[in-house]
């Protein structure tokens, strides 16, 4: 499994919009993304789950990667992340 943290820096944090770019670049992959935050974790692929996480701005979140292609994963959902949250 490969991991990594990003602190949101989205003014208005993981609202609807990211989170369905999240969702449309997460279900490329074949591996299982989990988005983690203060104990709660969420199914990437899942948009109802993203957002009942309540992720603000300034909040940190852990994204786990796991599957046959984790190390590629790992790496586009941090570009993503870096991109767009």
């Amino acid at each position: 499994m490969k991991s990594f943290n990003y602190t949101i820096t989205d003014p208005v944090g993981i609202h609807a919009r990211p989170a369905g770019l999240l969702v449309k670049e997460a279900k490329q992959y074949d591996s299982t993304i989990t988005i983690t935050r203060d104990g709660k974790s969420a199914d990437a692929k899942k948009l109802m789950a993203l957002m009942s996480l309540g992720v603000k701005q300034g909040d940190t979140v852990t994204v786990d990667v796991e599957g046959g292609d984790e190390e590629t994963v790992a790496a586009k959902m941090e570009d993503f992340f870096k991109n767009n949250l």
